[in-house]
């Protein structure tokens, strides 16, 4: 099982991003330095290796009434067209999105909502997903989102699974949100992501202080142990029916 602490950094996503490596029981590894290039080229060379559930903390989808707008017929359609305009959504930062310079978040509309599906049934869980469309501001997931969507449709040209949209397979990548699986950790103090990792046998004393370095590697971390915990319910993985607004939206996975 592995898990990325993903990073929409335009120019520093390689001092971000995390990648952690578990099996049930015990963390393996987190590593740094790639950039969003980079861990696309290591998930392929570890797929190669044999099967393989990887976990990005990114959306893999926008609204469906925005997709629908954008004349957008299924999530492949989706993801090429941000590939194209993603970087001017970013830069732009027009409605529907928001959080860059003096863009406030725009009035509700029911008829448009901001949150996807899967985002709303986590909050009714007890927890607090943003807006894709939020591209600034605290919390903020959307810029990570728009230059990692464009990733998927390479890993699924390569044969990778993309849940919710297909079963898993050999190789499967799925959506997650790591505040599921730290808990209510106060994640920012070093203090609080030591005394996590320390009663947690399932951390290697070796590997304790690059895990506690940040909340990134902190994240990815305990997500990548997560997910080990679940790897049969992983890889039973099936693709939402037709129909459905995960279909184009995509899913967080939530053990």
């Amino acid at each position: 099982m592995l898990a990325v602490d993903w990073s929409g950094d335009q120019r520093a996503a390689h001092h971000r991003i995390r990648v952690a490596s578990a099996v049930p029981g015990r963390l393996l590894e987190v590593r740094g330095g790639l950039d969003r290039e980079g861990v696309v080229e290591h998930l392929l060379a570890r797929a190669d290796a044999g099967p393989l559930v990887v976990g990005l903390d990114f959306s893999f989808g926008l609204p469906a009434w925005f997709a629908r707008e954008q004349g957008c017929a299924d999530v492949a359609a989706l993801w090429d067209l941000v590939e194209r305009e993603g970087e001017e959504w970013l830069r732009a930062c027009r409605p529907p999105f928001w959080g860059r310079g003096p863009r406030p978040r725009p009035p509700l509309d029911p008829a448009r909502p901001g949150l996807r599906a899967t985002e709303e049934a986590a909050r009714a869980a007890g927890f607090d997903p943003r807006s894709t469309f939020q591209i600034g501001g605290a919390g903020a997931v959307g810029t990570g989102s728009l230059r990692g969507m464009p990733h998927l449709a390479r890993l699924r040209e390569a044969g990778f699974a993309v849940w919710p949209f297909d079963d898993a397979g050999p190789s499967t990548v799925v959506e997650i949100y790591p505040r599921v699986h730290t808990g209510p950790v106060v994640k920012r103090s070093p203090a609080a992501r030591r005394r996590v990792v320390e009663s947690d046998p399932r951390v290697p004393p070796a590997l304790r202080d690059e895990v506690t370095a940040s909340e990134d590697a902190f994240d990815a971390a305990l997500s990548a142990l997560d997910m080990a915990e679940h790897r049969d319910t992983l890889r039973a993985l099936r693709a939402v029916p037709a129909g459905r607004p995960e279909t184009i939206e995509g899913a967080l996975w939530l053990p």
